[in-house]
């Protein structure tokens, strides 16, 4: 199997040369898509919607549950079954078509050895990081294979492709994510959809800089970055680019 032609110093060359070549290529190639953004409500999430809808995309927002109002449409949604997720998309759809969806929807824990991990935390993992991706692109897939247009782009985790102690149980969900997503794009290419995965390291959230106080911010990758290089993934500006595995790790 080749080795993929995606580095961490492309990472890095997209995250500081894309602004200021690709920005206003991407402006004039996306111009009134509609993007749905899973996991939108956390600190990644957030941002993404931001700069997508700033870059005039049409943005439907999903969270769980939504307490308050923004600039896009929200809608609340489960997308831990897969009636969740069709119900998802049929609100909207309701609203126009689905050209790319970006899946934000992610947990973790760690800690444990892969001795010491109990099958609850498992299941968690797989749950949370896999089997909700799956549903989610799954869903999107039926509009999209009709259509014969799409753009997927999921967000994996350095951790997937680089093992560290006690994370056993993360790490296998997220690379179990990039070979999903690998193999959505290997189905959607010959029916116009890319499908791509953007593994961050450490995201420069609040909730992050309150779960590690002691780590130096400076090297963690801000949710700014990622979303400017998704927005570059869902555009036509992408579309000869299927199958990547990009990271995108900042100064770490």
């Amino acid at each position: 199997m080749g080795r993929s032609p995606w580095t961490a110093a492309t990472a890095i060359w997209l995250a500081r040369v894309f602004p200021a070549l690709e920005y206003s290529r991407v402006r004039a190639t996306i111009g009134a898509m509609g993007v749905l953004i899973t996991g939108a409500g956390g600190g990644l999430g957030s941002e993404v919607c931001r700069v997508f809808t700033e870059a005039g995309l049409q943005v439907v927002a999903v969270d769980r549950v939504w307490k308050e109002t923004h600039p896009y449409r929200t809608i609340d949604a489960d997308l831990s079954t897969a009636e969740g997720a069709a119900a998802m998309v049929e609100q909207t759809l309701a609203h126009g078509p689905i050209d790319a969806l970006i899946h934000l929807v992610g947990g973790f824990s760690g800690g444990k050895s892969i001795a010491e991990t109990d099958d609850k935390t498992w299941d968690l993992m797989m749950n949370v990081n896999l089997r909700v991706a799956v549903n989610a692109i799954r869903a999107v897939l039926i509009p999209m294979l009709e259509a014969r247009h799409g753009r997927i782009v999921a967000i994996g985790s350095r951790a997937a492709v680089e093992p560290s102690p006690n994370l056993a149980a993360y790490a296998v969900s997220k690379a179990a994510v990039v070979a999903l997503v690998k193999n959505t794009a290997a189905e959607g290419k010959n029916f116009g959809i890319t499908a791509n995965v953007v593994l961050p390291s450490t995201i420069d959230t609040a909730a992050n800089r309150k779960a590690m106080p002691k780590s130096d911010f400076s090297t963690w990758v801000t949710p700014e970055s990622i979303a400017r290089v998704l927005l570059w993934l869902a555009s036509d500006a992408a579309s000869d680019v299927s199958g990547a595995v990009i990271p995108v790790y900042g100064g770490a």
